[in-house]
């Protein structure tokens, strides 16, 4: 249950900032590049391309991630009396 619970945790976080850091990154691009803004052409690609993959690999790391973490920690130990 917390292997779930984390990884789906880290997915919407994962795809939060995976959409910010690839609308970044395309706003980076289309001012590099000199993309033509001619009726919003350099609006499209970034929120057309590089938002979504942004968002996708930002959700697949973050869930992987947690989940590894999840996976590490593992069961809690037994405390036992001497």
């Amino acid at each position: 249950m917390k292997l779930i619970a984390l990884a789906l945790t880290g997915l919407i976080l994962g795809l939060l900032v995976g959409a910010a850091l690839g609308a970044g990154a395309g706003l980076l691009w289309v001012n590099l590049a000199h993309t033509s803004d001619f009726e919003g052409t350099s609006g499209m690609l970034v929120f057309l391309t590089f938002m979504p993959v942004g968002a996708l690999l930002g959700g697949l790391i973050g869930a992987v991630g947690l989940g590894v973490v999840a996976v590490r920690d593992g069961p809690p130990a037994v405390h036992r009396d001497p």
